[in-house]
């Protein structure tokens, strides 16, 4: 890196092609970043959007946020500084716009601009059409691109990443060891098993496995239509320091990229019990004639989690069968309100996690479409003393001699309960709270511990007894 920095210094130019040149990387390599980044446009008809929508925009994004100066439209439109100016001049020559002052920004002249009356007019009209009001949207074939290039399988999970991923937690390598290739697979997985065992946990530490950068666009044309995608709780974008402090990325930094794309981590969405068939659909706001991307389709590149699987509004039959020919084709079709259908890629790791019966939920010809069925179980005495032990740690407490085997003994043979991995962080504070309502320092005594036993389950009363049949 320093030899290249230095051709750099002397020579000028990009760092990639010093990085080739002094055969730290291939061609190949640096090729595939620049590809995988979106290209600034450097002409209007390289945004792949008619001029006059773009135009269009970039009068309603003046007139609803009072926007004056050319920095300014920049800003908003995300588009470059010279297509900005000639957007600008389209509307001037129309009398949309006029000119107010030219300030000076440092040594860059910066132009002000006002919407004229008939530009007011023009504009209201717009938003009367689409009250669509923010960056430039990508079109639909730029995006396919772009999710293509930025499949989760691009990234190869290792045991190691897992293991970091999941420090947090205790889990045997045997559970690792079929986890991994499911994640690398980039098929559905299903994980399933009694409750309180740490499928939902699993499940959320696989966003941290993944390290990419991916590009997100603000928004879609599609067929002259707007579907709404950047999502702020779902993608979290990227500061300039944080790309460059990816090395890969850094390569690029020197050439400009599309700006209507946002950097971000993979995506991490998870749904519950509130998911229906209408929320894996384009929503269409009637209002304001524009669209919204479904939770699935903000997921691409990233991963889909249906938690509790089975309790959702949606039958398991109906979602299923929704997701038959994306599971197994990679392909999902999505239906503007305008009946236009077009298909996009699925590429997002989907993950189901229930605590019911798999073969309940699902015909065994669904069951052949989850290729790594993955059963979290109860945690062997051995993890269960570590997931005990941290918890005690986590609240600066010590276990008595004895105390755990009494409290396994209690669970299993008293309570007639399975060990469960949330059981010793429930135990612990419960005990706790016990100590703190005394005003105790936190400590383990055997009532302490039986009150949080009870707590675990309610105790079963005999049902009572038949009523002595009368005779006549």
């Amino acid at each position: 890196m320093a030899k290249a920095l230095e051709r750099q210094s002397v020579q000028g130019g990009r760092l990639g092609t010093h990085l080739v040149a002094i055969g730290a990387i291939s061609q190949a390599v640096l090729e595939n970043f620049l590809r995988r980044t979106p290209a600034e446009p450097k002409e209007l008809h390289d945004t792949g959007i008619d001029e006059t929508d773009l135009m269009s925009l970039l009068l309603k994004l003046i007139y609803v946020n009072r926007l004056k100066s050319v920095s300014q439209f920049v800003q908003g439109i995300k588009l470059p500084y010279t297509l900005v100016h000639d957007l600008v001049q389209m509307a001037n020559d129309r009398t949309l716009l006029r000119t107010l002052s030219s300030r000076e920004s440092g040594h860059v002249v910066d132009p002000e601009y006002t919407l004229t009356e008939d530009g007011r007019r023009w504009t209201i009209d717009a938003l009367q059409r689409v009250r669509y009001v923010g960056p430039a949207p990508v079109p639909l074939a730029d995006f396919i691109d772009q999710v293509n290039l930025q499949k989760p399988t691009n990234e190869l999970v290792t045991m190691e990443r897992l293991r970091k991923a999941i420090q947090a937690f205790t889990f045997d390598d045997a559970m690792l060891e079929q986890c991994g290739p499911a994640l690398n697979s980039g098929r559905a997985m299903l994980l399933y098993g009694p409750p309180g065992n740490g499928k939902s946990s699993i499940a959320n530490c696989m966003a941290s496995v993944f390290s990419d950068i991916i590009y997100v666009p603000y928004a879609i044309s599609v067929e002259g239509q707007i579907i709404s995608f950047h999502d702020s709780r779902i993608h979290v974008p990227l500061t300039a320091a944080e790309v460059k402090e990816n090395e890969a990325i850094s390569l690029t930094r020197s050439e400009n990229f599309d700006t209507r794309w946002v950097p971000c981590k993979r995506p991490f969405v998870i749904t519950g019990g509130e998911l229906t068939l209408d929320m894996l659909d384009l929503r269409y706001d009637e209002n304001a004639h524009f669209y919204e991307a479904p939770l699935h389709m903000k997921a691409l590149g990233g991963c889909f989690i249906i938690d509790d699987f089975g309790r959702q509004l949606v039958s398991p039959t109906h979602l299923l069968n929704r997701w038959i020919v994306p599971l197994e084709n990679r392909v999902d079709y999505m239906k503007l309100n305008t009946g236009k259908t077009f298909s996009i890629p699925f590429e997002a790791l989907i993950i189901f996690s229930t605590n019911l019966e798999p073969e309940d939920l699902m015909d065994p010809a669904f069951l052949r479409r989850l290729p790594y069925k993955i059963e979290v179980g109860s945690p062997s005495v051995d993890n269960y003393r570590r997931i005990f032990e941290k918890e005690c740690a986590r609240n600066g407490l010590t276990l008595p001699d004895g105390a755990f085997d009494a409290i396994v003994t209690k669970l299993k043979k008293d309570k007639g309960l399975d060990l469960a991995a949330y059981q010793p962080r429930f135990i612990v504070d419960q005990v706790v709270a016990t100590c703190k309502f005394l005003n105790q320092p936190p400590h383990f005594e055997p009532r302490y511990i039986e009150y949080a036993l009870s707590n675990l389950r309610v105790n079963r009363t005999a049902p009572p007894a038949p009523a002595p049949s009368s005779r006549a």
